[in-house]
């Protein structure tokens, strides 16, 4: 009986050719192609450098300071990524911040209403924001970029002439003093003492979203569609992925990242200005882009994201330490912009990545 033999294996027959895709990378190569591996390094720097040019940013206090810091801003950075990812953007992220303590503070201290009520209410109204964002979006083709500047001026306007409206300045003030206060600032702003540095629970919360926020994109069906809507869409819409759903989901998942920095910052200072979060939100588009995210979709990072905020966070507070011109931040936002954008740009060429 005669073997039957496959044209690879007859004698003379030229191998096929292996497919680029399928043949075996080095693990060290597949670490460098990861998004984050840019911000993680420029990360490092900059902790070397602040912590070699003054003792107070390794100082127990110091730490504290600018991982607080970097925490409000990384919950929010790594929403913004993930949408970002899907391929939009949200310029009411910031005033989402402020909307939300401003709510929260209206509702107890000025209408008696029950502080836990008051913020599942505030919740509510950021997330059918975030939804109204979404579905103008998709139902309309209008750019996400117009439509939540739209809603950026809004809510920007709502939070100044409300708040003068119902308590005659331009913030809210006495919260200590509205019933369950304490209990809420256990959740959302109390202070666990960690390896003798007092860090802000906000911290935990930031780890815990960087954690989850990972988990979607790198393990779960729901990732695979971020990714998808905004890499290729066509080909997404194609193999039925539900690319409306999906946009709304993501602005939504903004919204109530604006929440709960908002009730962070909130329970932390017991008072909300009129003016809390007032352009931040490029602030969050730049960490995220840090962090690897690109600005036409389809490639970035939770964890980029992060670390894009704990690079922000370093310098804010670095500068500060240093006793710099506190100008020299601006500038230093622009120049990480403008490298990150580049930086990511090599590194999807060369990982073959389609924007």
């Amino acid at each position: 009986m005669t073997a039957l033999t496959t044209p690879s294996e007859a004698p003379g027959a030229a191998s096929a050719p292996a497919d680029e895709r399928l043949a075996r990378t080095h693990p060290l190569v597949r670490l460098l192609r990861r998004p984050e591996m840019g911000a993680l390094v420029a990360a490092l720097a900059i902790f070397v450098y602040f912590s070699v040019a003054t003792s107070a940013f390794l100082s127990p206090a110091g730490a504290a300071t600018w991982l607080y810091s970097a925490s409000l801003f990384g919950i929010m950075a790594v929403a913004v990524a993930m949408l970002m990812i899907g391929g939009e953007f949200d310029l009411s992220a910031g005033a989402m911040t402020g909307t939300t303590g401003l709510l929260v503070g209206a509702f107890t201290t000025q209408w008696g209403m029950n502080l836990w009520l008051a913020m599942l209410l505030a919740l509510l109204i950021a997330l059918s924001v975030g939804a109204f964002n979404g579905f103008l979006v998709v139902r309309t083709g209008i750019p996400s970029f117009i439509v939540t500047l739209g809603t950026f001026f809004i809510l920007q306007g709502l939070n100044l002439a409300g708040t003068k409206l119902v308590t005659g300045q331009v913030a809210i003030q006495g919260m200590t003093l509205v019933p369950g206060f304490d209990a809420g600032k256990v959740i959302f702003g109390s202070t666990i003492p960690v390896a003798g540095v007092n860090l802000k629970v906000s911290v935990f919360w930031w780890l815990g979203i960087t954690a989850v926020a990972s988990w979607i994109l790198l393990r779960t069906r729901y990732g695979n569609w971020i990714f998808a809507i905004g890499g290729q869409l066509q080909s997404a819409v194609q193999t039925g992925v539900p690319v409306k759903r999906t946009r709304i989901g993501l602005f939504m998942g903004t919204a109530a990242a604006g929440w709960l920095v908002g009730m962070l910052s909130l329970f932390d200072v017991a008072t909300v200005q009129a003016t809390t979060g007032i352009g931040q939100e490029f602030i969050y588009i730049i960490c995220a882009v840090v962090g690897g995210c690109l600005l036409t979709g389809g490639y970035g990072s939770a964890i980029g994201a992060a670390l894009g905020a704990l690079i922000y966070g370093m310098i804010l507070q670095g500068i500060v330490f240093a006793q710099w011109d506190n100008n020299w931040l601006k500038a230093f936002l622009g120049g990480m912009l403008l490298l990150a954008v580049l930086v990511n740009l090599s590194v999807r060429r060369q990982a073959g990545v389609r924007a």
